[in-house]
């Protein structure tokens, strides 16, 4: 739930690449696909954080935005189900193409009376293979400001379409679904 918490809050991103004789395509590596649930402990209502307790007995704190309605509606003992989502595209850079860097989000309450919705987010940034380790398998990629990221490669085949130093449009797309339901 920590992970799942603090991604709702932050709103952040995950990697495929595309072959290298089709730069202008793209292709999909699908993320992760993680629900967890919680119990409301707490609520403060005026700072707007909800604190939970997990499976585990394991407390967590959430920062709720104030974009989101309906969190006065919010009990202690109401159930939480967060699942989160996120997947990575990433396409080859045309030489001489333009860098990107783009950020864009949206939150959609859920119809009806009771609080929940979906938080999403999408980067585009160019970025640039800094490392592949194909016994891993894995890439590192760096981007503007110092941004930074690895992840594993569920294809490893796809570690041989790239090399060090190759340039990527990355586009980070990331999403926590919240229900809230009143305690059985």
């Amino acid at each position: 739930m920590n992970k799942v918490a603090t991604t709702a809050v932050a709103l952040c991103l995950t990697g495929a690449l595309a072959p290298a004789g089709a730069r202008a395509q793209a292709r999909e590596i699908p993320g992760e696909r993680i629900t967890e649930k919680g119990t409301v402990e707490a609520i403060d209502q005026s700072a707007r954080v909800l604190t939970l307790k997990d499976a585990k007995g394991e407390f967590i704190t959430v920062d709720v935005p104030h974009g989101v309605t309906r969190f006065e509606q919010i009990k202690v003992g109401d159930q939480v189900t967060a699942t989160y989502y996120d997947n990575v595209i990433v396409r080859m850079k045309k030489p001489g193409e333009a860098d990107a860097n783009d950020l864009k989000g949206a939150v959609t309450p859920v119809e009806g009376t009771k609080p929940g919705g979906t938080i999403g987010a999408q980067r585009t940034m160019t970025a640039v293979v800094e490392a592949i380790d194909p016994k891993v398998p894995s890439i590192s990629f760096k981007g503007p400001n110092g941004w930074k990221y690895s992840r594993r490669i569920q294809d490893k085949s796809v570690l041989k379409q790239v090399k060090v130093g190759d340039r990527v449009d990355f586009t980070w797309t990331e999403a926590v679904q919240i229900t809230i339901d009143p305690p059985k």
